[in-house]
């Protein structure tokens, strides 16, 4: 699973049992979210959690990374079976965009937020198992 955290709404994406494709589950309202994680992980099982990293071309974490270290330390408390691990994000919303736009997604859908959220979630999950494999 991975997650594309967000102060107002958090993409989230898992993968084939595999592990090899990645698909955008949902996006669900970031005060939602452990009440949401709680409920998915009693009915389907998840080996891992990759939380996207967001920062900036300088390599300095972006501003809202204080608050995603305060969520995987929520995570690690409610979970603690369930790896978490930071993945660097860089570039995944204009990736989602710019994703969207080659796949024919109309200019107006393109202005959903939520969509972009998930799809940057599922290239973050994406790139991650494409580099362990």
């Amino acid at each position: 699973m991975s997650i594309d955290y967000g102060s107002k709404r958090t993409g989230i994406a898992v993968s084939d049992s595999l592990q090899l494709i990645a698909n955008g589950l949902t996006t669900v309202e970031t005060a939602q979210l452990l009440p949401f994680l709680k409920s998915y992980f009693e009915k389907e099982a998840v080996e891992k959690i990759i939380i996207g990293y967001p920062k900036h071309l300088n390599n300095e974490p972006a501003d809202i990374v204080p608050e995603i270290e305060n969520f995987k330390a929520a995570l690690n408390q409610n979970f603690p079976t369930i790896k978490t691990e930071f993945y660097d994000e860089r570039f995944t919303s204009k990736l989602a965009f710019q994703t969207m736009i080659d796949s024919g997604i109309s200019q107006k859908q393109r202005r959903n937020k939520a969509l972009i959220d998930k799809i940057s979630a599922t290239i973050i999950l994406q790139n991650y198992m494409e580099q362990i494999h």
